[in-house]
């Protein structure tokens, strides 16, 4: 059976879902099931009416939106952790190299998934909205050691979420409920690595990460959602590695600055590839597509976001607008 750390470093290049599963409900009380029973078509017509072509976003996007697309993350990270444990025993973990102790603390992550539902349901539906509902995902659960390695990329998601939603809060005691969560999200992803025998800090900066382009990532997991979960958030096109690409990567899977990446979407008219990395001057670094293959820059390092946008902006500032595909998650040495 392969390591962990062989695992996350072959999963950093890409992110795969191919089962289907239904995750276990949160328990709601009366008051916010009538919120939701009350909301749900009313607010699903009004996101779906604001939603501006140009950016696949809903216009004047507000807290409680963002408070909703961080409760579609929480879901599914929630669902993830619930399925995986219930798939994979003990002994499938202990084999990795985990001691008791470690799947302790890998279980207690699902736990806090679960409290954070909770809590942004909570402060949804006492708003007077209706939360949007858990869906149906797709996880591709074969075995613990992808399980884990995939925990890793979901948790460094979560964290890249809610630094980008951080600007759009308006309300303080948002704000730090938010903060309060990405702490605790940013704690997972470290435990995650650190038992996976990877780098505990891979670089000096977290990477901030759009809303789009979270859903367009979330959106591989999901197969189907109830009437009352659609974001009205249109994804990118997909971006993938091709046939063999990986095998330009180092060992364990880490992309070397200067490597060709040969990669394929079904969208057309990039021109280049803006890479995604926390403490970037503008937040992106640009390499031209050509033939196909993005070359990865130099100093670069840690979990970085790929995509092919259809302009080099002059700042080095990627926007929706100039999107064409992606992201895509990988590694970089």
């Amino acid at each position: 059976m392969p390591s962990i750390r062989q695992v996350l470093g072959a999963m950093a290049v890409g992110m795969v879902a191919v089962a289907t599963a239904l995750p276990a409900q949160p328990k709601i009380s009366p008051m916010m099931r009538r919120a939701w029973d009350a909301g749900v078509a009313a607010r699903k017509n009004i996101l779906e009416a604001r939603q501006n072509p140009a950016t696949g976003l809903p216009d004047g996007l507000t807290d409680i939106d963002i408070l909703e697309f961080a409760l579609t993350a929480e879901n599914l990270e929630t669902a993830f952790y619930q399925q995986g444990f219930a798939k994979f025993p003990d002994s499938d973990f202990a084999a990795l190299g985990l001691s008791p102790a470690d799947i302790t603390n890998l279980k207690s992550i699902g736990g806090t998934e679960q409290t954070h539902v909770t809590t942004l349901m909570t402060a949804i539906a006492g708003a007077g909205t209706a939360p949007v509902q858990p869906c149906t995902y797709n996880f591709g659960f074969t075995t613990a050691a992808a399980m884990v390695a995939t925990a890793g990329i979901l948790e460094n998601i979560g964290v890249s979420a809610y630094l980008a939603a951080a600007p759009l809060v308006k309300t303080p005691a948002i704000l730090t409920v938010a903060a309060e969560i990405v702490t605790v999200e940013a704690r997972h992803q470290t435990f995650i690595r650190t038992a996976s025998k990877a780098a505990a800090i891979p670089s000096a900066f977290d990477t901030p990460l759009g809303i789009r382009a979270v859903f367009t990532l979330a959106a591989g997991f999901i197969s189907s959602c109830p009437t009352g979960s659609n974001l009205a958030i249109t994804p990118f096109a997909a971006l993938t590695m091709t046939a063999g690409a990986p095998a330009a990567a180092t060992a364990g899977g880490v992309i070397a600055a200067g490597t060709s990446l040969q990669v394929s979407t079904a969208a057309t008219g990039a021109t280049s590839c803006a890479f995604v990395n926390g403490g970037l001057p503008g937040g992106a670094a640009f390499t031209p597509f050509t033939n196909g293959a993005c070359v990865t820059p130099q100093n670069l390092a840690g979990i970085t976001y790929l995509h092919l946008t259809s302009s080099t902006p002059a700042d080095n500032t990627l926007t929706d607008a100039i999107t064409v595909a992606g992201p895509m998650v990988m590694q970089i040495s």
